[in-house]
């Protein structure tokens, strides 16, 4: 750099300067987790409920989406050409991989019980569990919460399903197994999770770390008297935290709303929505929105034309919940049935596909001008634009909205996409190895 006589610093200060604070951090790409995660009560889980949620989603597609244009219509999707395009994508989504998470649930899905029977659906369960054979859901279980008379309810649980699972499947548990702590308030918890979880997989030789996921359903686990409160109740997971969950009707009931206005787009589960992304941003750790109650079944007595007519307004304001949780760049949500499945996919998909071909102009556009800036020997400092662009297809591509055909006029492959943008200018600009 050249001196300039004007300037006062020197230039020693400047680099000294530097040096303290650093080079900025750098944008680490997207990686995406499942879409949604299917609550079950754990009395209904077999081996076979993966495939059977799948087989109850597809019959729950034929039997009420009608044709492209009314099934668009439907989840909130314009114009017969992406419509088309939504419903062929549904289907093949729903004939391919269904379901991409499963949850377990001993907490209000399943309710209190008998300690007897408790015990006796943990060791089945974890058998079914074992013997299950569908790689691309991810399963966990979600126990009943760390505190109060529910607590040693909740550590045997734990106990005798993890233990059962390890001895089943010799310590290897399931690739992508997690734990949901439900009703969390305070670091205490989660640290007793984590510290059971530990003493667990020490005792039984688990080679697989288990997960942990977070349920947010109270105000004292979004703020505390320092401010945020999740960004420690994460830190407490020691590294095993993969989401945080919002409990919109626990949440919403704490704060006084009564059960008539207890709603997914209640301001409250708005202003939740926006606190644990805050709580979250740069993190490796995924935002899952809470569950649609109205569910999508027809009525008893009705007539084909109204139970049509129920679904399809179920199915309406469960793509409108979706598209609302995307708003605030929350990609999962959970399901509470089968039939829900084609109206999460349909909002999805209909986001993906609508925005598909802007997206690929801009990021083709900003790949050549970043190179180019780089090549040339100018800084192109607005790479996270760019990281936004990769996401959104990266989030596409993983959930079956986009696929490899919509990619390639990005100029970009999908081993492209789990790098930074930054890298990826890099690597383009570099000379070829001789």
């Amino acid at each position: 750099m050249s001196t300039n006589t004007n300037l006062s610093l020197p230039l020693s200060l400047v680099d000294a300067l530097a040096t303290r604070l650093g080079a900025a951090p750098p944008t680490t790409p997207v990686r995406p987790r499942p879409v949604h995660v299917v609550y079950g009560g754990a009395h209904l889980f077999k081996a076979g409920t993966p495939a059977k949620l799948g087989e109850r989603a597809r019959s729950a597609m034929d039997a009420w989406s009608g044709d492209a244009s009314t099934f668009g219509r439907a989840v909130g999707v314009a114009g017969d050409a992406l419509a088309e395009a939504v419903t062929e994508r549904v289907r093949d989504k729903l004939a391919t991989r269904p379901v991409e998470a499963l949850c377990i649930d001993f907490e209000d899905g399943y309710g209190p019980r008998a300690d007897d029977e408790e015990d006796a659906e943990a060791l089945r369960t974890a058998g079914e569990l074992a013997r299950t054979t569908a790689p691309e859901t991810s399963i966990g279980i979600r126990v009943k919460a760390l505190s109060g008379a529910t607590l040693r309810r909740a550590v045997r649980t734990l106990d005798l399903f993890v233990t059962a699972l390890a001895r089943a499947t010799d310590g290897d548990l399931r690739e992508r197994f997690s734990v949901t702590l439900p009703k969390v308030t305070t670091v205490t918890e989660v640290a007793a999770l984590v510290d059971l979880l530990e003493h667990l997989e020490a005792g039984l030789g688990v080679t697989r770390r288990i997960d942990v996921e977070l349920m947010i359903e109270s105000p004292r686990a979004l703020l505390g008297s320092g401010g945020l409160a999740i960004p420690a109740l994460v830190e407490a997971a020691r590294g095993r935290a993969v989401a945080v969950h919002l409990g919109a009707y626990d949440l919403t009931a704490e704060l006084g709303v009564t059960a008539g206005d207890q709603r997914l787009d209640h301001p409250f589960c708005d202003l939740a929505r926006m606190l644990v992304q805050l709580s979250i941003a740069g993190t490796s750790v995924a935002a899952s929105d809470g569950a649609t109650t109205l569910l999508p079944t027809a009525p008893k007595d009705a007539s084909p034309e109204e139970a049509a007519l129920a679904v399809r307004r179920a199915w309406a304001l469960h793509a409108e919940n979706v598209r609302r949780a995307i708003d605030v760049g929350i990609f999962q949500g959970w399901d509470l049935h089968p039939a829900q499945l084609p109206a999460r996919y349909g909002a999805l998909f209909g986001y993906f596909l609508a925005q598909k071909d802007a997206m690929t102009a801009r990021l083709r556009s900003f790949v050549a001008h970043a190179t180019q800036a780089s090549r040339v020997g100018q800084a192109f400092d607005d790479a996270a634009t760019g990281q936004g662009l990769m996401t959104f297809f990266a989030r596409g591509l993983a959930c079956g909205a986009l696929d490899e055909d919509d990619l390639r006029p990005t100029t970009l492959t999908a081993d492209e996409l789990s790098r930074s943008f930054a890298d990826i200018v890099a690597a383009r600009v570099a000379p070829p190895a001789r």
